[in-house]
Formats: C-alpha cells, structure tokens, sequence
C-alpha cells in the first residue's frame, strides 16, 4: 500500500493529472483512434473510403437531378482553386467543400418524398480511417525519433563524407532523403531535414536553396517507393486495402504495402541516377563548390542527444516497418497498416515517455488530418453526386477508343500523364482522393477487362512524380518552401518550376517506359516475375558508384572567398 502512494505522488505522475485541457483532450484522441481501430464494426466491414461507402445515393434517391454533376463540379472546381490560391487554409477549403456537398445532398433529397439527406453515420463512413489513423500514428513515431537528433546527425555525417564538395554533399544528402522519405513520408522527412540543411549551409557559407529544391525532389520520388513515403500512396493504398475491397468486385485485386514496395521500387531506381544528373546539369552553379570546416564541432553541435531514446525508438520503428511488411500475409481486418502504426505510436509513447507525452501530441499536425477528413468527406458527396461515375465515363471511352490489345497500355498513359501534369499543378493530395473512385470503376468495367494492380501503379508514379514539377504540386514543397522563407531564403514559383518541372518531365516518361516493359511488353512474353528485383538490384549498384561517376575530380571546384 505504501509503495502504491509513493508511486502515486511521484512528481511526474502528479504532473500528468495536472495536465491542461488540450493535453487531455488530444490524449483521448490517440486513444479513441486506436480503439476505433481495433472495435468499430465500421472498419472491421470494410471501412470508409472505398467502394462500400461511396454510393449513398443508389440506397436512398431514385435518380439525381440534371443539375446535380454541374454542381459536383463547381464545388471541385471551387474548393481547388480555394487551395491553389492560398485563399483561405487548404484544411479550412476542404472541410467548406465537403460542408456545401453534404448540404447539396440534403437539397437535392428534399425533392425526393421517399428518402432524406446523408445523416452523420453516412459522412463518417466516406472518411478513409485507414489513411488518417496511418497519418496519425506515423507522425507520433517520428516526432518522438525527432527528439534523438539523429537526423541532424546524418547531415553532419553527409558533409564529413563529402570531403568538402557541395556537390558530393548533394547526392549524399539526395540519397538520405530519398531513403527516410520511402519510410517517414516526404512532408515529415523535409520538416525534420530542411531546417538542418539550412543550418549547415549557414555554417558553410552557402545558399541552401539548391540543396533544399534537390531535397525536396528526391524526398518526393524516394516517397513514391512505398505505401508511407508519399500522402498520394497512402490514399491509394488505404483505399485499396483488403479491408477497403471488403464485399466488393475487386476484393481478390487489393494491394498491401509490400506491393508498393515490389511494383513502384524499381521505377524509383530507374528515375534515381538520370533525375540526379539533371539537377546537377540545373543547379551547376550552386553545387560545384567547395568547401572545409572543422567536422569534429559540427559533430558536437549537432550529435545524437539521447543515444537511449534512439534505441527504444528505433527498436519500435524497426519492428513497426516490419509488421507493415508482414500484414498482407495476415488475413484479418485489423492487420491493416493504420492498426499498426497507431499500436506502434502508442507502444512508443509508453515505453519512452511514459510521463512526458504531451509534447508528442504537439507533434501531430491535426490541422493535416482535418484536411484529409474533410477532403474524403468531399470526394465522398461528390461521387454522390455523379462527378465520379462521370469522370470514369469519360475515361473508359476513351481508352474503349484505343483497339483491345492497346487498351492497358492507352490506360496506364493515361493516368500517368493526366496524373503528373494535374499533379504539378494542383495539390496531388486532393487530385489523388478524386482518381482513385475513378480508378476504381474503371477497373470494375468488365468491357474494359483492366487490371487493377498496374492502374494503381500509374496512378502513383504520376501523382508522386508530378509533384516536382511545381512549387504546389506537393505538401513537401510547399513545407520546405514555409522554413526556407522563414530563415530568409525566398522560393518563388519560378525558382522552383525551372528545376523541378525539367526533373518530373524526364522521370515520367522513364516511368512511362518502365510501366511499358513491367505490365504490357513483358505481361505479354510471359517474362518471369523476378525482372524487378534485377532493376532493384542494378539500381542500388548504380547508386554505390555515384560518388565515384560525380565526385570531386569530376568538377569544378571554386573556394569560397
């Protein structure tokens, strides 16, 4: 009894009961996440977000008026232009857009004397749980990896290896971003590594914009690797899951996270070395420098600060990567990689800062799940609507156009293209949660007869890809162009678009040729399914001999003054 009342004023624990509302407040938040995801009949049925809880409409109205899909549109239409213009908070602009379609509904079902508008079980299931509890969980996981200072340390550790050149130090710097980007996502490696890279380059008396555009355009395409690394793979993986294709047509075609890893891969590998050339053909100028300073200080500055956090921290991410890996090879509802990362945030959180944990709920960027939730909440009225039958329509005739034995390669350009370019110029995150019900129908036409694996798959090199072309044509970007402009370093649109929109060109059409050989010649000579892992493997070998093929001999070096 008395250990129980010694442990129970212990300062810290008395510190958490004294905890602020907020604190207590984004605590039930994580924990009703994880109970939802582990308890709700929603999720364990099938979720929201994909086929099973888009079309209300059919249940409920006979038949939508004339008007409604004019209306879908001017709502797309409005919420877009609301978030490419910065008018008001893109967050504040999808949750307005899914408001005005849900009231649009109600409307519209006041015409109709059988039947009432969507009530709030309705909205809620268009909500894609799996991509918000994913979100949610990660970014706990690596706010609380944050705190180590291990990042800071693998930017003094790229330098220390540069031998001094800016341009060694670039490709260093490119591959460590590509890597943490394919398992943090692109927006929270370039959060945690812009303000490093800024740093660094004050200490060595350089402009940091070059390096932080070659960042950012790495960070997007080391994304594109698998289902965590980029906001368009996890839509399109959490709406694609087994759990998601729950009870419909497409059940036996979902993905897991290590088809990600297997089909997208491959074309990171192909676009890597040539996307890198490039920007050293771009950004000349600010790269071929040199450079020398004391390392051992930088070391001391910014070394590992809690070597034991970092190792319970890492034990947890690693164990975490691992079970996002196994999943698919679980068949039951929960194996889902939201279950997995909110379980691993909360294992984190306990085992590491049992009595500090507000400070972590700091980290989670609430304003971006509000934006994903009001985005599906959108995407979920509109189809409602007919915007998404309409547009995958449009789509099946043109490519019904093109002769049967084309059909899957006209698809897969289509969405590659159409993806990349949209991408570039609007916010992928959005233009990402409209294709996928596209997508989806597509591959439900039997007249069309298409996989649904390699229409994912151009779905997400495009959208992933397309997002270098433009200063916001990615949520990285725009991150990475907030801290730059808050130390005093200016990235304009046209800054950025004369790097970036050179890069996403050459990479899509490199993906092009990869979708053509992987899923339309090769699926046709019958070539054996271990292809990719010979193009990982050239890959990687290509990537050791980097610093060799662009090191410091190879360019010109000019001291600082």
């Amino acid at each position: 009894m008395d250990e129980y009342l010694n442990r129970l004023l212990d300062p810290r624990f008395m510190r958490v009961l004294s905890r602020g509302k907020s604190f207590w407040i984004r605590a039930v938040l994580l924990l009703s996440s994880i109970g939802m995801f582990v308890f709700s009949p929603v999720v364990q049925a099938g979720g929201g977000g994909g086929l099973a809880g888009r079309h209300w409409y059919v249940e409920h109205i006979s038949a939508m008026p004339d008007w409604a899909l004019t209306a879908s549109f001017l709502i797309l239409l409005g919420v877009y232009g609301l978030i490419i213009f910065e008018l008001i908070d893109r967050a504040l602009a999808a949750v307005v857009g899914g408001i005005v379609a849900v009231f649009t509904l109600h409307i519209i079902a006041a015409g109709d004397p059988n039947t009432t508008g969507p009530d709030l079980l309705d909205v809620v299931v268009w909500i894609d749980m799996e991509t918000v509890g994913l979100l949610m969980g990660m970014m706990i996981i690596v706010g609380v990896l944050s705190e180590t200072g291990i990042f800071q340390w693998a930017a003094v550790e790229a330098y220390a290896r540069s031998g001094g050149s800016i341009w060694r130090l670039m490709v260093i710097l490119a591959v460590v971003t590509a890597v943490f980007s394919a398992f943090l996502d692109n927006v929270t490696t370039m959060l945690l590594i812009a303000p490093v890279t800024i740093q660094l380059a004050k200490v060595l008396n350089l402009n940091p914009i070059p390096l932080l555009v070659g960042e950012v355009m790495f960070s997007n395409i080391g994304g594109t690797a698998t289902q965590i690394g980029d906001p368009p793979n996890i839509i399109i993986g959490a709406q694609l899951s087994r759990t998601s294709l729950a009870g419909t047509p497409l059940a036996q075609e979902s993905i897991a996270f290590i088809d990600f890893v297997i089909n997208l891969a491959p074309a990171v590998f192909l676009v890597f070395l040539p996307s890198l050339w490039l920007l050293h053909r771009l950004e000349r100028e600010g790269l071929d420098l040199h450079r020398d300073r004391d390392i051992e200080s930088l070391r001391e500055t910014y070394g590992v600060k809690d070597k034991s956090l970092l190792i319970k921290s890492g034990i947890i991410l690693s164990l975490v990567l691992i079970a996002f890996f196994a999943h698919s090879a679980v068949d039951h509802p929960l194996s889902n990689v939201a279950v997995i990362s909110l379980i691993g945030a909360f294992v984190m959180l306990l085992v590491c800062t049992p009595h500090e944990i507000e400070h972590y709920l700091d980290e989670v960027e609430w304003t971006t799940l509000l934006f994903f939730a009001g985005l599906f909440i959108l995407i979920g009225g509109l189809s409602a609507m007919g915007l998404i039958d309409a547009l995958a329509e449009w789509t099946s005739s043109m490519i019904a156009k093109a002769p049967e034995d084309h059909r899957l390669f006209v698809a897969l350009m289509l969405l590659l293209w159409v993806s990349a370019i949209a991408s570039a110029f609007i916010d992928n995150i959005p233009f990402t949660a409209t294709m996928v019900p596209v997508m989806l129908e597509i591959a439900q036409d039997v007249d069309l007869d298409l996989p649904l694996g390699p229409l994912a798959w151009a779905l997400a090199l495009g959208a992933c890809l397309g997002g270098n072309g433009t200063l916001i044509g990615a949520s990285a970007n725009v991150a990475t162009a907030g801290i730059a402009s808050g130390a005093g370093h200016n990235i304009t649109f046209m800054r950025f678009f004369k790097t970036g929109f050179p890069i996403m060109i050459v990479s899509v059409i490199l993906a092009s040729v990869y979708l053509y050989i992987m899923f339309v010649m090769w699926e046709i000579h019958e070539t054996p399914s271990a292809i990719p892992y010979i193009v990982v493997g050239i890959g990687v070998l290509g990537m050791v001999m980097i610093g060799r093929i662009w090191g410091p001999s190879d360019i010109t070096i000019v001291e600082e003054e």
